[in-house]
């Protein structure tokens, strides 16, 4: 049994990473977004680490919250200048992002519900898995294999990498 304690934090943890996130995605100003991501992204390993999941929050923090974002505020300071507001979204546009949002919402729903099934499935079969497993099985070239995906997430950030840099130097 958990103790209330835990409770509490995963509740003031997951209050702060819904209330981080839509500022994240509500503010105008560029970099306060990115430090806004960022506490989400620690808040997660948090979430991570109340779980016992040592690596994962780890990994969390080194990766996430540490390299991507700091690529991220690179590639803004390269790009965009930090102190200029971004234009004011239209009426058409908000309807527009308020209906993906909520399609979002519904297929990640949909996902949830479903995967509660596949993982009830998994669960009663006895299977069990160590880290090896689930590195081999995400990381291979089988159907279900992750890797062409991975390495095609890598070549798409190198890309942006590169236009940002090109863009910088036009100006």
């Amino acid at each position: 049994m958990e103790s209330v304690g835990n409770i509490i934090l995963y509740f003031i943890v997951a209050i702060a990473i819904i209330v981080f996130s839509v500022l994240t995605v509500t503010t105008r100003k560029i970099l306060r977004s990115a430090t806004y991501l960022l506490f989400v992204l620690f808040a997660t390993a948090i979430i991570y680490f109340q779980m016992d999941y040592e690596f994962l929050g780890a990994v969390q923090i080194a990766v996430y919250a540490g390299g991507i974002l700091v690529l991220f505020v690179f590639a803004i300071m390269l790009t965009h200048r930090p102190g200029h507001d971004a234009e004011a979204l239209t009426s058409h546009r908000r309807w527009l992002g308020l209906t993906a949002a909520l399609a979002g919402v519904g297929v990640c729903g949909y996902a949830l519900f479903s995967y509660a099934d596949f993982a009830g499935k998994v669960i009663t079969s006895g299977s069990t898995f160590d880290m090896v497993q689930i590195g081999r099985f995400l990381l291979s070239t089988d159907k279900y294999g992750y890797l062409l995906p991975f390495e095609a997430i890598s070549v798409l950030l190198l890309a942006c990498i590169i236009g940002g840099v090109v863009i910088a130097r036009r100006r």
